[in-house]
């Protein structure tokens, strides 16, 4: 590609885009206030927040707690958000990979560290990711809430998690531009509730 062919693509690009994040508002707004209204309940009523996600989504969860347990907006001092990223810890990930399988490395952790009252909120572009369906399995039987932030049609998790937010994409990255706009938004409005 030359200069100006990818100065058209950057264009086209920026025209998709925009098309997607006002799809993503118009069909899933209310959607995103009624997550961010149950994530608001568990944290009021002492849970915690897990999240898990493979790759890119991996660092999204990463991303998310830090933004929970830190802050988004630097304009606001509040209280810690209690987030775990259930992809920040290889000893603990390379031993249940390594003892139980990699199928076992996120249900393994909700089973010991997730309690009733607490939300398993995982990341996934594609919705089939065994580890994330073997980690939903576990939190359904402890009572925990589920929520999948998913891509495409949505996979295998949407009939398994209480919640799901689908971007109806077939591109990766696209996917996941989107889903760290929801992460964003969803603290945002979990910093304004604690505000209010």
């Amino acid at each position: 590609m030359n200069k100006d062919e990818r100065l058209l693509y950057l264009k086209k690009l920026g025209d998709e885009t925009a098309i997607l994040r006002k799809s993503t508002l118009e069909t899933l707004g209310l959607e995103i206030l009624d997550i961010a209204a149950l994530m608001s309940g568990v944290l009021g009523s002492g849970g915690k927040i897990l999240i898990a996600g493979n790759g890119g989504s991996a660092a999204d969860a990463s991303h998310f707690a830090g933004e929970m347990i830190v802050r988004l907006s630097s304009a606001q001092t509040r209280q810690s958000l209690p987030a775990i990223a259930l992809c920040v810890d290889p000893a603990v990930m390379t031993a249940a990979a390594n003892d139980f399988g990699y199928d076992r490395i996120f249900s393994r952790q909700v089973e010991g560290l997730g309690q009733k009252g607490d939300l398993l909120f995982v990341i996934s572009t594609s919705g089939n990711s065994t580890n994330l369906i073997k980690a939903v399995h576990i939190a359904r039987e402890k009572k925990i809430l589920t929520v999948g932030l998913l891509g495409g049609k949505g996979g295998k998790l949407t009939g398994l998690v209480d919640k799901a937010l689908i971007i109806p994409h077939v591109s990766t990255q696209r996917i996941q531009e989107e889903h760290i706009f929801i992460i964003h938004l969803l603290v945002e409005f979990l910093e304004s509730d604690l505000s209010g």
